[in-house]
């Protein structure tokens, strides 16, 4: 459990980075990932999607090692956070708190990794506003659907 926690705040962080391989800083990548939605693939396979509140919580699927059945996970309040010009996680039960390097790839992605592993990373990235779009109904269908109402 604490690895799939852990796997998830570090999605999650690593959802935060902005475009053209920036840097971003602890208060900028709050900005950009507070109250979006990412899916995300990490280094070992580890994927899922989820969203992170502006008070730190995380909710969110996780699917560990990219195989097995696929979670959902509730982090509270403060989960993560700002610690000088580092966006941070505090989880119960870690000796330490985790930072994360985040890095803006596009407008709409970033990278994650936890401050000084680089190779344990995630890319995080902004599903597309078109996969929310439904088909358009057919003139035929559309009057089907009235003459069912009568």
């Amino acid at each position: 459990m604490k690895f799939q926690t852990t796997a998830l705040v570090l999605a999650g962080l690593l959802c935060a980075l902005p475009a053209k391989a920036e840097d971003l800083r602890a208060d900028e990548a709050r900005r950009f990932i507070a109250g979006k939605h990412f899916a995300y693939t990490c280094f070992d396979g580890t994927s899922g999607n989820g969203r992170i509140n502006a008070d730190g919580s995380v909710a969110g699927y996780i699917r560990v090692g990219g195989s097995g059945p696929q979670r959902f996970v509730v982090l509270p309040a403060g989960t993560l956070k700002t610690s000088g010009d580092r966006y941070c996680a505090s989880l119960r039960g870690l000796p330490f708190e985790p930072c994360f390097n985040l890095t803006r790839t596009s407008a709409v992605s970033f990278r994650g990794s936890i401050s000084g592993l680089g190779f344990a990373y995630c890319d995080f990235q902004r599903p597309s506003a078109r996969t929310n779009i439904h088909r358009p109904m057919r003139v035929h269908e559309l009057r089907a659907s009235f003459s069912a109402e009568d």
